[in-house]
């Protein structure tokens, strides 16, 4: 079934895994605190503010995508901005039928107004918390698990990742990397995967998204990863010829030529090794010419453990619904397609097995079951 309105599609509930803190504030928000703290906006109308954002991040680079959180995380340097950011980001995405969330932020960048590390953690945190239960009490409850992130071009990954596992009791389910791939891979920071390895913690890692090929290689085969964060380049690994039989879709018919997956493609589908694609932040930083061209399709088609995500909605513009119905309208997909990227998502979550079988099972199966009908 196509065609699907973006309206019933908020209805849907969701699985969100790749979701940045500092990308997804509101424009009303970025303002108030901005003045508050003497922060200097392109614009002080929330409407262009916003727009601006979107036209910013829309060039087709990654490092000049990543300029523009220079506004987001100045106004993110005191209790009162991280708290405000956080009870608004869990309001927000349950607003827009989210039930499970795990998003990610750099304790590191938010230190400027003399925050420590551990109570910038304590601070979202609370904000979270106090986000989760008005949601619940508006009847759109929605559970919030934290990633703590590490820049990649900094020195503080061993740091960060330690503070991970002391707070993984209280709302800490993972640690990430991030920031431009390109000269900083990785590898810098086994130190901190080996230790999350040694504390059986799970955790993500940006890669396959500016950079390519080596970059997945080393996140999985090096550093062991979990997840992908985006690993949208994995698609270089997989060749379409024009000979050989055609290569049967999940969803029925055929490709019109066969995918060749080469051993590093294979090995993370074989592996079942989660994709958290974004396809409009892919679009934006180049690494996808345009949602139809998106190599979601492909991926889908071939069962790599595809999910769809946000990464910025501020920069994009966009939510996880919106996401959804790009999808739908681009590929004609339906309320079957929406279920498995939902379901591959909360299957990849990094919290325990019979929690995330709860949600699948009482949750998500139960909805998408009236929707289909």
């Amino acid at each position: 079934m196509a065609g699907i309105a973006h309206s019933d599609i908020i209805k849907a509930p969701k699985v969100l895994l790749h979701d940045h803190l500092d990308g997804g504030l509101r424009p009303a928000t970025i303002v108030e605190l901005a003045e508050a703290v003497g922060h200097e906006l392109p614009s002080t109308d929330p409407e262009r503010l916003g727009e601006w954002f979107v036209a910013a991040a829309d060039s087709g680079s990654l490092e000049r995508y990543l300029e523009t959180f220079a506004h987001t995380v100045a106004v993110m340097q005191t209790e009162e901005g991280l708290h405000r950011v956080a009870k608004e980001c869990a309001l927000d995405l349950a607003a827009d039928g989210v039930v499970y969330a795990e998003i990610r932020y750099a304790p590191e960048q938010h230190l400027e107004r003399g925050l420590t590390l551990d109570r910038v953690v304590e601070v979202v945190h609370e904000g979270f918390r106090e986000g989760c239960a008005e949601a619940a009490a508006n009847g759109t409850p929605i559970r919030v698990g934290t990633l703590l992130t590490a820049m990649r071009h900094a020195a503080r990954s061993q740091e960060i990742a330690e503070l991970a596992v002391r707070y993984r009791d209280s709302g800490v389910v993972g640690f990430d990397i991030a920031g431009a791939e390109a000269g900083f891979p990785p590898t810098r920071h086994l130190d901190a995967f080996e230790y999350l390895q040694r504390e059986n913690f799970h955790f993500t890692i940006h890669a396959g998204e500016a950079f390519g090929l080596p970059s997945i290689w080393q996140a999985i085969q090096w550093c062991g990863a979990d997840r992908l964060g985006h690993g949208v380049r994995i698609v270089d690994d997989i060749t379409v010829t024009a000979d050989g039989p055609s290569a049967p879709s999940v969803t029925g018919g055929t490709h019109s030529a066969p995918p060749v997956l080469g051993r590093l493609a294979s090995y993370v589908r074989d592996k079942r090794i989660p994709l958290e694609l974004c396809p409009s932040s892919n679009v934006q930083t180049g690494a996808a010419p345009s949602i139809a061209e998106h190599p979601i399709k492909l991926l889908h088609d071939l069962r790599f453990r595809v999910t769809v995500n946000t990464d910025n909605r501020l920069m994009s513009g966009t939510s996880m619904s919106r996401e959804m119905t790009l999808l739908t309208e681009a590929f004609g997909w339906g309320w079957m397609e929406l279920q498995w990227l939902t379901i591959n998502a909360m299957k990849s979550a990094f919290i325990p097995y019979d929690e995330r079988l709860v949600l699948i099972n009482e949750v998500i199966k139960p909805a998408y079951a009236k929707l289909v009908a």
